[in-house]
């Protein structure tokens, strides 16, 4: 099922999610497999459940975009544990359609995390996996990527947001 994603403005966006307990139900594993289908149906390389509006600690992440199907990852409970480097370069969101900014992160990130089944494991991601890391994780605590830009840049955005939404344009 492909889900709609939901937009800035929702309040969904702006909490730190729940922590998943329960790895043996159908419904968890059926629910990644709509985020999966929900991010390819929007052209994305991740998706974290809350831009779905269910506030819980899980991400999928896939930066062959469904190419490469062993490279789909996904992440729940996860935490960067290291993060070095720097990189600089354009950043949208799937929840902020329309805008892209320059957005400076870590170049290496190393989460740790839980699978599917509950196992936990440590990864180390470069430069775009690096970043869907830290974007997607984010997410998870209610920070979207506005918040590493300058606060006028953020303001903008904002305003041309609400401007869409008194339109009806941003629904």
């Amino acid at each position: 099922m492909v889900y709609p994603i939901v937009k800035l403005g929702n309040p969904v966006l702006d909490q730190e999610s729940e922590i998943v307990t329960d790895f043996d139900s159908a419904e968890l594993h059926k629910l990644i497999d709509d985020m999966f289908e929900s991010m390819y149906a929007a052209k994305g390389v991740g998706l974290a459940a809350p831009q779905i509006g269910i506030p819980r600690k899980i991400a999928v992440i896939d930066i062959s975009v469904g190419e490469k199907p062993e490279e789909k990852l996904v992440l729940v409970n996860p935490k960067i544990l290291r993060m070095e480097g720097k990189q600089t370069g354009e950043e949208g969101c799937l929840s902020i359609p329309g805008f892209r900014e320059q957005v400076t992160r870590a170049k290496r990130a190393t989460v740790r995390a839980q699978d599917i089944k509950g196992e936990w494991f440590e990864m180390t991601g470069e430069d775009l996996l690096a970043r869907a890391f830290q974007h997607e994780i984010d997410h998870l605590y209610g920070k979207l990527y506005i918040k590493h830009i300058s606060a006028l840049k953020r303001d903008l955005i904002k305003r041309k947001v609400r401007k869409l939404a008194k339109a009806g344009e941003w629904v």
